[in-house]
């Protein structure tokens, strides 16, 4: 099968960009998780303007969300990072400030679109996302957000595994330490994977 190109591939008509947990409460000024807010201070930069050449090229902007009821009722309690979250000074609860997008990706209710989930780990397995891909005819989904230690190679695995083409914005990811976050493109989003620069996808969406 020869290779898609990418302007092919990420054709807006059946392709959306899906920001995984780029919450105020992940890697806002109130983050639970300072360390990986801090190395999302770059990331955010280039996120903030895929998503606008996004928007701009008619491509739909999923964000994806971690949220808790309020007492937490139904939250995943088996493994050391819902340990820590559990926790945690700051609960990403439903309808709360932590919850919402980062105001830097500028988020639009009117056209953007909230996805989210209150348990497990993944943006898509058990929750309405793939659900709503199929319906609106979507075979391509961007990968952009938080983290390339977890959501972010979880998602892709599933994306493929429903079989969906991933793409993964490689300069919109990012992981703690920030050097492992290059492993991960490199030696396991590759082989699953379209790994891609903004700017190239950017390029892409403009034609």
């Amino acid at each position: 099968m020869a290779a898609v190109e990418l302007p092919d591939l990420v054709d807006p008509a059946h392709t959306v960009l899906c920001v995984v947990e780029c919450q105020n409460g992940v890697i806002g000024a109130g983050s639970a998780l300072p360390a990986l807010a801090e190395a999302a201070t770059d990331m955010l930069q280039s996120l903030a303007s895929l998503a606008g050449a996004a928007r701009g090229a008619g491509v739909k902007v999923v964000h994806a969300t971690a949220q808790v009821f309020p007492d937490r009722w139904g939250a995943n309690d088996n493994a050391l990072l819902f340990g820590v979250a559990r926790r945690s000074s700051v609960q990403l609860v439903a309808g709360s400030a932590a919850a919402e997008p980062v105001p830097e990706l500028g988020y639009d209710p009117a056209i953007d679109v909230v996805v989210p989930r209150f348990h497990g780990l993944s943006p898509f397995s058990g929750t309405e996302l793939e659900h709503l891909l199929r319906n609106e005819g979507i075979t391509t989904v961007v990968l952009a957000g938080v983290s390339l230690n977890v959501a972010i190679p979880n998602a892709a695995f599933d994306l493929v595994n429903g079989g969906f083409q991933a793409v993964v914005a490689t300069d919109c990811v990012v992981a703690t330490p920030p050097e492992y976050g290059g492993q991960v493109l490199a030696n396991t989003l590759s082989y699953v994977a379209t790994l891609a620069g903004s700017s190239e996808l950017a390029a892409a969406w403009q034609g």
